[in-house]
């Protein structure tokens, strides 16, 4: 009986041996699997070309910057002559009482043309004042366009980032069902053989069904993400290649990051530039207040003709200068001289308020930046001390001294700690994008990206002294 008993302790403990050891050993060829994987044929670089290249926001709102270029011809316009003609013709009847007591009638057809030109001289600096203010128009929207393209690439490297972790969580979970279910099909050998009992079986499945319900949250959420990658980035994903910090480009201190944004964060320079926008309106409003002087030539013919009454005709030519100055319009002018001084002190505010959130935002980013280091680190270590525990524990359940319900725990904590670093070095990543464009360097020259960088100017250089033509300079 005693010797029955030592058999059956043998047998049980050789059977864990094996059973345990090829679970390790799927564990590790897992992890080999994982480290000699081929290099994927995608990088972040050429991902942020491709955003930068298509991304249907950034283009609109090139678009709407190549439309306000056209603020500064219209604006223009005013130190030009305005030339205007006109033709007049039509059908008139006439009936004449002669003093011989008689009626003539007759059907006239006359006809007028003119030429007219106007140019005005002086309008109380108002055209000046509004060239300014369209100038300085474009250069808001120039530091706007800048902004919109930093929060495109920004999000480009999340969508990108977030494949590239799901991805990674996909596999971590596949391997993580693989393992499960090589420890149900030991257990239900043991459990067959008499090794074990029913609960160690219900134990496996349940971690079985777990892990497949966390594969299946995985995919869902790859498959969202893969969606966002093709939204932002305009292509789908296929194999990404891991992407890194861009730790070189950071400024070495939070002093150094929030004086950068206050000198070349976009929101905070379009701000600048729509106070002295509202600045300059008041002067134009001022402008109202002011006498205006023009100068107006005008050559015209007309002509009357009917066989009946022979043919009148008149040739004009005039040139007229004239001085008008308001004197009362009902308060329009300078009710709309103190809105405009009111909305300059609202866009001084805004700009106080921008400069308050940009040093937030980097303050904000600088610290999730340095975290993100310590997330990354304390991860590793936590998979590297995970990886020990559950060889340990597998090499004490092949020794008897640990239950089936210890290896699962095990292997759950280590795929809970791959996770965490998953998620660690892609926030990792996004932290140090995030903090560049809070300091107002994230774009294509500083990332060296291999794609043409969009210049506004040159747009602008195009349409800026256009007298005429209807056509863009893109030919539409």
């Amino acid at each position: 009986m005693v010797g029955r008993a030592k058999e059956f302790g043998v047998g049980r403990v050789h059977a864990r041996r094996m059973g345990f050891g090829l679970i390790l050993g799927l564990i590790l060829t897992a992890g080999l699997v994982a480290i000699c994987s081929p290099a994927r044929a995608e990088d972040l670089a050429a991902a942020l070309a491709k955003a930068y290249q298509t991304n249907p926001t950034l283009n609109a709102e090139r678009a709407r910057q190549r439309a306000t270029d056209e603020n500064v011809p219209q604006a223009l316009a005013g130190y030009r002559p305005q030339l205007i003609a006109s033709l007049g013709a039509g059908l008139q009847a006439v009936r004449n009482l002669l003093p011989t007591n008689t009626i003539q009638t007759a059907t006239l057809k006359p006809w007028t043309i003119g030429v007219t030109v106007t140019q005005t001289l002086f309008n109380g600096f108002r055209t000046a004042n509004s060239v300014r203010m369209a100038e300085l128009q474009v250069q808001s929207g120039r530091e706007a366009l800048r902004n919109v393209g930093q929060g495109v690439l920004l999000d480009a490297v999340t969508a990108y980032t977030n494949v590239l972790a799901n991805q990674s969580l996909v596999e971590a979970q596949r391997s993580n069902v693989a393992f499960l279910r090589e420890t149900l099909s030991v257990t239900q050998r043991r459990l067959n053989a008499g090794d074990v009992t029913p609960t160690d079986a219900s134990q496996a499945e349940a971690r079985l069904s777990r892990g497949l319900s966390d594969l299946n949250a995985a995919e869902v959420n790859l498959a969202i993400s893969q969606a966002t990658y093709a939204q932002v980035i305009g292509m789908t994903p296929s194999q990404l290649r891991a992407a890194d910090p861009i730790d070189r480009l950071l400024p070495r201190s939070r002093e150094d990051a929030t004086a950068l944004a206050s000198k070349e964060n976009p929101a905070v320079a379009a701000a600048s530039f729509d106070v002295d926008v509202a600045s300059t309106s008041i002067h134009i409003a001022e402008g109202a207040l002011l006498p205006s002087v023009t100068l107006q030539g005008n050559v015209s013919r007309s002509r009357d003709s009917d066989q009946t009454l022979g043919t009148f005709g008149t040739d004009q030519a005039s040139i007229v200068g004239s001085v008008t100055a308001p004197i009362y319009d009902g308060g329009t002018a300078a009710s709309q001289t103190r809105q405009a001084k009111e909305v300059a002190a609202q866009s001084r505010l805004v700009l106080d308020q921008v400069r308050n959130q940009a040093r937030t935002a980097v303050v904000s980013a600088w610290v999730a930046n340095e975290g993100a280091k310590v997330a990354v680190s304390a991860s590793e270590a936590e998979v590297k001390a995970a990886t020990v525990a559950l060889q340990g524990v597998s090499r004490e359940a092949q020794g008897g001294q640990r239950t089936t319900v210890d290896v699962l725990n095990s292997q759950a904590d280590l795929i809970q700690a791959k996770a965490r670093l998953i998620g660690a070095q892609r926030d990792r990543v996004i932290a140090s994008y995030t903090l560049l464009s809070a300091v107002g360097r994230l774009d294509v020259k500083n990332l060296n990206l291999n794609t043409p960088d969009y210049l506004p100017e040159v747009h602008y250089q195009q349409v800026r002294d256009a007298w005429h033509g209807l056509r863009t300079p893109s030919g539409q």
